[in-house]
């Protein structure tokens, strides 16, 4: 539950009841699209430890966040990075020096997804043990040609 402790009993019983309700049938198409390409992105493994580094760091340079989320290439968090920049998730900001010095936060749009997402968090701890008693088995099965 340590990744847990980065929300408030407020953000987790918010992500319950969002999880717990169900999307009105007269939704705005545009939505949908949105959530679904919210989701493909957000989903996504670097999105997310970028999203938990900045929520947990606050401002951070990029050769520390190349550090802090684990196994990133440069390539790809730049392109995290700028993906998120344009959906409006964090803030860049290149201080005039030399070296050049870029920095990163979230902007409230960020800290709110990571709000939203952290009923996903919820949902792990919950479930834990029952996704792996499930793989275990499935594993079990697989293994003595049963599939």
């Amino acid at each position: 539950m340590k990744a847990l402790t980065h929300f408030t009993t407020e953000e987790i019983e918010k992500a319950r009841r969002y999880a717990a309700s169900i999307p009105p049938p007269d939704l705005d198409p545009r939505i949908g699209a949105l959530v679904n390409d919210l989701i493909g992105r957000v989903a996504d493994k670097w999105t997310m430890m970028v999203l938990e580094v900045l929520t947990e760091h606050g401002e951070v340079r990029f050769t520390r966040l190349s550090k802090l989320v684990d196994g990133v290439s440069q390539k790809m968090l730049t392109q995290t990075l700028r993906q998120m920049e344009r959906d409006g998730l964090l803030v860049r900001t290149v201080h005039p020096v030399v070296p050049p010095k870029v920095e990163y936060r979230l902007t409230a749009l960020g800290l709110s997804l990571g709000s939203a997402f952290c009923g996903v968090w919820v949902w792990a701890a919950e479930n834990l043990d029952h996704v792996e008693r499930a793989r275990q088995a499935f594993d079990g099965i697989a293994s003595t040609g049963g599939r």
